[in-house]
């Protein structure tokens, strides 16, 4: 496993994470000794850095990583956390020094720390990151003890774009995969520039990069694959990358015969992603061990060659662009 720096943290954390969304029950039912598993899999496996949020399984897959992590010894891994989007309604106003502090001291409790080692505003309204008065909220937590850093999750690059011009944010998550590669264009580099952490999410978009779906697979009722595929619950770019199932398909049986000996499609899509050097880690989910590992191992796998990253590209051009690249 490689490791990165961990922006203004300076700390290392592997290149591949762990996401900890696939465990919150948003991807159809948790089975709790295989969730355990994945999380045991994926330590076990050299990952050092996991990303779960308050509202996945509201406070489930906090309380699963406490649960793994309390027989393990060793070093703990680096959690990063959301917060933001418990607030009912969630509009703006909601982000106060009161109410962020009231999440965070929840996330404490949740996943049995004293401190948290990184808290990021789970896609908060746009007009957010036009109110100083919250990243002064933030830096105030900092200084209690309560937070090691923060960051923010957004949607959208214009979002990231903005959101980096607070000199305290430590990171930005951000969508980034072969099918959502905006980010590559400006952000990544200015984020680099400024010393900020880049979390990518969803590299395998929702699944879709593993290879192993088709027109004829079904998602369980309360899976968002199922439920969101047209953003009706939150975000549509949240699934699928936004884009559409059956177009996507088109795509990745073009990807499927890039993929190099040796790789699963999955590993090769993750190794995508870390050939951006401005990327701090990228955090899959896994619903299981094996998955876990696999994961963990694309890490260590060959660069993969400009000819290919060009044609990687061409696709994107063909398939993605027109339905993406200016939404996010």
């Amino acid at each position: 496993m490689q490791h990165r720096n961990f922006g203004r943290t300076h700390r290392p954390v592997s290149e591949i994470g762990f996401g900890a969304w696939q465990i919150s029950g948003a991807w159809g039912p948790v089975d709790e000794a295989q969730a355990l598993a994945a999380i045991h899999g994926a330590l076990d496996a050299g990952i050092n850095f996991i990303d779960t949020a308050d509202v996945y399984g509201n406070g489930l897959s906090e309380q699963l990583i406490a649960k793994a992590l309390r027989g393990r010894s060793g070093t703990p891994p680096f959690i990063a956390t959301k917060i933001g989007r418990r607030s009912r309604p969630h509009v703006a106003e909601a982000y106060t020094a009161e109410t962020l502090t009231g999440f965070v001291e929840r996330s404490l409790t949740n996943l049995e720390v004293e401190i948290l080692d990184l808290v990021q505003l789970h896609c908060p309204p746009p007009s957010v990151y036009y109110m100083p008065e919250v990243f002064e909220a933030l830096d105030g937590l900092v200084t209690t003890g309560k937070i090691r850093a923060y960051g923010v999750s957004v949607e959208k690059v214009e979002e990231a774009l903005k959101a980096i011009e607070y000199p305290n944010l430590s990171s930005v998550q951000i969508v980034f995969n072969m099918f959502r590669q905006r980010p590559a264009e400006l952000f990544f580099a200015e984020a680099k520039r400024r010393g900020v952490s880049v979390i990518v999410r969803l590299p395998l978009s929702s699944g879709l990069l593993s290879g192993k779906m088709t027109a004829q697979t079904v998602f369980d009722e309360k899976d968002h694959r199922n439920f969101n595929r047209f953003g009706q619950s939150f975000d549509r770019g949240e699934t699928f990358s936004g884009l559409d199932y059956d177009v996507a398909l088109r795509a990745v049986e073009e990807i499927r015969k890039l993929v190099p000996e040796g790789m699963t499609m999955a590993q090769f899509a993750l190794r995508w992603v870390l050939m951006h050097d401005a990327v701090t880690v990228a955090i899959p989910g896994a619903r299981n061990a094996e998955q876990a590992s696999g994961n963990a191992s694309s890490s260590g796998m060959p660069a993969v060659s400009q000819s290919t990253m060009q044609a990687l590209a061409q696709i994107y051009d063909h398939h993605a662009k027109a339905q993406v690249h200016q939404r996010w």
